[in-house]
Parts: C-alpha cells; sequence; structure tokens
C-alpha cells in the first residue's frame, strides 16, 4: 500500500536540527542601535490613510487630522521661508526652538490603535529616515545605556522627530532620565510623539493616563499636546482565548520541518534570557522565521515575566509565529500578577502570543 508524506507536524524527524535561542548570546553594537529605531516590521506599511476611525468615536478621526498637521507642520519648518510654530500658534523663532507644543502625547486604551497612529506620524514626517527616531521607553533608555546621556543627547539633536511609544511610567529614575533627555532634545528643535503605560495602582481607575504623563514629565509637559483617542476599553473584552496548545512531538517535528525555526525548551529559555540584556532580545531572533517552545508553563516571578514581555514585543514586532506545548499562553501569569501593577504588559504579551500562536497554525499543516 503506497502512503503520501506525513504533514509537518506529524511524520518522522527527518529534517536538519532547528536552530535554538538558548544557544545565541547576541552582541549589539551602539551604532545598530540607533540605526534601528524606526518602526518594526509589523507597522512598516501603515499609514493615517490605513487608520480606520471608528465612526461611533469621534475622536479617534480627529486625532488622525490633527497627526497630519503636526507632520505637515514640521515640514514647513524644514523649508525654511514661512516658518510657522506647530498646530499653528504663529511664527516660530528663527534661531531657538518654538515655544509652543513640540510635541502630541496620544492617551488612548487598549487596542484603540496608538502604535499604528504614531508609526503613521512617523513615516508621514517628511524627513530622510536617518534624521526620525522611533523606539519604545525600554529601547531609548537602552540607547542611553550605550551611549551614555550625552552622546545620546547629541546623536538625536539633529532628528527632525522622536517618537516614544509605551512611555514607562512605573520607574521614576527612568523617567527623570528620559524627561531630562527630552528637555535637551526639545531645546535643540526636536519634536516629540509618545504614548504611555498607565502608572501601576492606576489601571483600576480609568485607561487614560494624561495627567500622569505629563506629571512625570514635569517641565515638558507645557510643550506637548494630549490627544485622546477613545474606543473599546480593553479591560472590557477580558483575555484573548488561546488556541490549545500542541504535544511536544508536534512541536518538535513542526521545528525540524520549518527553515529557520528555533527550538526550545521552555523553562530554560527564561533562564537564557535572564543572562541577555533586554536591548539585545532583538538580535536574539535575527534570522528567525518560527519559534517553537516545548513546556510551557506559568512563569515563576515577576522579573521573569517581565523579561518574557519584552522577548513577546520583539516577535511580535517581527511577526515571528510561536508553537507551542504545555500550557495555553493565557496562562502563563499568575492571578496576582494580572492584578498587579504591570496588569497592562501581561495582558498585552498574552494578546500577542496569542495572535501569534494563531500564526503558527499553519507550521503543522493542520489548518
Amino acid at each position: 500500500m503506497s502512503s503520501s508524506p506525513a504533514p509537518s507536524g506529524t511524520g518522522p524527524i527527518t529534517d536538519p536540527a532547528p536552530l535554538s535561542l538558548c544557544a545565541r548570546e547576541p552582541r549589539v553594537p551602539a551604532d545598530r542601535l540607533v540605526a534601528e529605531m524606526v518602526p518594526p516590521p509589523r507597522f512598516d506599511s501603515v499609514r493615517f490613510s490605513t487608520y480606520i476611525p471608528d465612526p461611533n468615536q469621534p475622536s479617534q478621526t480627529e486625532a488622525v487630522q490633527v497627526l497630519e498637521g503636526f507632520a505637515a507642520g514640521l515640514g514647513q519648518e524644514a523649508g525654511g521661508s514661512g516658518k510657522r510654530r506647530l498646530f499653528g500658534f504663529g511664527r516660530a523663532p528663527k534661531k531657538a526652538a518654538p515655544a509652543g507644543p513640540r510635541g502630541v502625547y496620544l492617551d488612548g486604551g487598549y487596542g484603540v490603535g496608538k502604535t499604528h497612529l504614531l508609526a503613521s506620524l512617523w513615516h508621514a514626517t517628511p524627513a530622510e529616515p536617518a534624521r526620525k527616531a522611533f523606539g519604545t521607553f525600554v529601547e531609548l533608555t537602552n540607547l542611553v545605556g550605550a551611549l551614555g546621556f550625552q552622546q545620546t543627547v547629541q546623536t538625536l539633536s539633529g532628528h527632525r522627530l522622536l517618537c516614544i511609544d509605551e512611555f514607562e511610567l512605573d520607574d521614576p529614575g527612568d523617567t527623570v532620565l528620559v524627561s531630562t533627555l527630552l528637555g535637551k532634545l526639545v531645546d535643540a528643535g526636536v519634536a516629540l510623539a509618545a504614548t504611555s503605560n498607565t502608572l501601576p495602582g492606576k489601571l483600576g481607575e480609568g485607561r487614560f493616563a494624561a495627567a500622569d504623563f505629563m506629571r512625570e514629565i514635569q517641565g515638558l509637559s507645557a510643550r506637548f499636546r494630549a490627544l485622546r483617542i477613545d474606543g473599546e476599553d480593553y479591560r472590557h473584552r477580558g483575555l484573548p482565548e488561546a488556541p490549545p496548545p500542541y504535544s511536544d512531538e508536534q512541536v518538535t517535528k513542526a521545528a525540524h520541518a520549518t527553515e529557520g525555526a528555533s527550538l526550545d525548551a521552555f523553562s530554560p529559555l527564561l533562564d537564557h534570557l535572564a543572562r541577555v540584556h533586554p536591548s539585545r532580545y532583538g538580535a536574539l531572533t535575527d534570522g528567525i522565521k518560527a519559534v517553537c517552545l516545548t513546556g510551557v508553563r506559568p512563569v515563576p516571578d515577576q522579573s521573569t515575566a517581565l523579561r518574557l514581555v519584552v522577548l513577546a514585543d520583539r516577535l511580535y514586532d517581527r511577526e515571528v509565529p510561536v508553537l507551542a506545548s504545555g500550557l495555553p499562553f493565557d496562562q502563563l501569569f499568575s492571578d496576582e500578577m494580572l492584578n498587579g501593577g504591570y496588569r497592562k504588559k501581561y495582558f498585552r504579551a498574552i494578546s500577542r502570543l496569542t495572535a501569534l500562536a494563531r500564526d503558527a497554525a499553519k507550521l503543522t499543516n493542520t489548518q
């Protein structure tokens, strides 16, 4: 009796051994940290025209209009003659940074498209990529750590725009550091745009964080215009339902059959993440086409959980599917974690890993 080849994930292992994240210890030069401060691949093609405002939420349409004007204003400034302050507040001084708003803060709940809009602003700003920077708050603090404060100021002062996604309001030391940096950059004429995470302890009090953000950036608050973006509250959506995990055998066979896939046991990977600085998690995934994990279990402590959040962000940015055995991703974090100060980060990680798990279904040829 003839037989056809078994589908990936179910047949015998005859393919080359997959890669391993645990075997990688990347070294990232400082100039790469600067060069990679661009919107992640998932947001390469987003534009204001691809953001679909909810017709029941007029603030979403208003945000697009204001941000389009913000980008156009940066173009007018670059044109030399006819310089105007952002938002049309008169003419800017010729030899100093405009005194009006030099920044926009996108204020809204989870899932209303703040990162989409922030990346669209980066794309719409009329400047070559080397004069625009886009990164998360963590990536910006990593840059300061790699270059030093003064060198970071010098490196970014020639930029026209700096976009900061997920401004961390839960680390007072880093917040003061970055606020001081932003003050120097505004004085040099750099325009700013930001979104933020909510302060610990404030997650149950509402989805908007503008007051917290303005307070934490202290003297810079007058330079920012807050754009409130209404939409469905993520707390009303509940945890996304993760697809059921596969068996260890299915994951292992799929890893062997998928070119560019990595295969790691979950617990050793968590241990390895503790030895790699989070600024290198992007480099850790260089060239990886799929991540296969066996034995997924609840993370043991908050430090480990926060490192996993960063890895989930980097995988999501790069659209790397994740195939796993063990527990589903919506059981990664304890109830105490999901009710604590970092709840928003854990919800985001669950949502992103769940999306990547759905993307990974094709690796088994079962759908």
